[in-house]
């Protein structure tokens, strides 16, 4: 018989057939970006403040559709802040995920409604903006920074966290350091809280349920982490920092984690960090210390040398 036993025939055409896909989308997935790497970064506009002097600032911070790369994009054409850029204090290396508020820009003089501050991300291959006006309906004042970083639900408040004040953060020590690859250098932030809002761990949820409040809900008290605002090399932190952007991730060391509570404060108030660079470079390390409302961020310079 020219085919053989025409019932095996069959069989082995239909497990050919289903293998070839099978096979191919193995490769393609291989290839292909997925949500832990390979996807771009979009910059956001938060809104625009003003402080107690009058002064005005646009703030910005950004969406990473990474849930594990961080991507470094140096302030040029490819990370630029007009009008007066390119570089206006912007972040070169960026995070996974949602980072909310990460930084500010002074509003120029004679900005009006019509005017636009614009900032230009490019990575993966894709450009995105971030348009910025003193529309009123941008305007944000610390309650809305509280709902925004998911302290409190959207429309809720109380005169108690109406009168939260930003934590109180000084980092000891020279601004600029100099170090040697492969050293160790030794950090401490001294900061302190009115105790507003009081510790609170962020809720385990039915991920069956809708959400209760518009944004992700976070760990409340005060907490202090180093992260990498720019450079391009691998550092390390010890201990691990709690981290600045919203993993949601069940375990996940940050406060948008089910159930994570926020550590004790050190007796002192200061929190001793060791940093470890693995390349030459010149490093912003910027700590946040953040009641989980609100925030206030120090830099220290560090030029890394062989």
């Amino acid at each position: 018989m020219l085919f053989g036993n025409s019932k095996n025939t069959r069989t082995r055409v239909l497990t050919l057939v289903l293998l070839v896909p099978a096979l191919s989308g193995a490769a393609n997935a291989q290839t292909r970006p997925n949500y832990l790497h390979g996807q771009n970064v979009s910059p956001a506009y938060e809104g625009w403040e003003q402080d107690e002097d009058g002064s005005r600032y646009f703030m910005f911070g950004y969406m990473s559709r990474n849930w594990e790369e961080e991507v470094d994009v140096p302030a040029g054409p490819d990370n630029s802040i007009e009008p007066g850029g390119p570089d206006q204090g912007q972040p070169t290396h960026f995070l996974p995920r949602r980072n909310r508020f990460v930084f500010r820009v002074p509003i120029p003089d004679g900005f009006d409604e019509d005017d636009e501050m614009v900032w230009t991300l490019t990575t993966a291959g894709k450009t995105e903006r971030a348009y910025a006006t003193l529309r009123s309906d941008y305007f944000v004042d610390d309650l809305v920074q509280a709902s925004e970083q998911g302290a409190l639900g959207a429309g809720r408040s109380d005169p108690i966290i109406r009168a939260n004040k930003a934590p109180v953060l000084r980092i000891e020590g020279a601004r600029n350091r100099r170090v040697r690859v492969g050293e160790s250098l030794a950090l401490v932030a001294v900061a302190s809280d009115d105790g507003v809002p009081k510790p609170r761990r962020t809720r385990r949820t039915n991920p069956w349920r809708p959400p209760v409040q518009v944004t992700v809900g976070s760990s409340t008290g005060l907490r202090v982490s180093w992260y990498v605002f720019r450079g391009d090399g691998q550092v390390g932190f010890d201990p691990p920092q709690a981290k600045v952007w919203e993993d949601t991730r069940a375990g996940a060391n940050s406060p948008w984690s089910p159930g994570w509570t926020t550590p004790e404060a050190p007796p002192d108030g200061g929190w001793a960090t060791e940093v470890m660079f693995d390349e030459p470079g010149t490093y912003v390390l910027r700590c946040l210390a953040s009641d989980g409302a609100l925030g206030t961020s120090e830099d220290v310079t560090v030029t890394v040398v062989p």
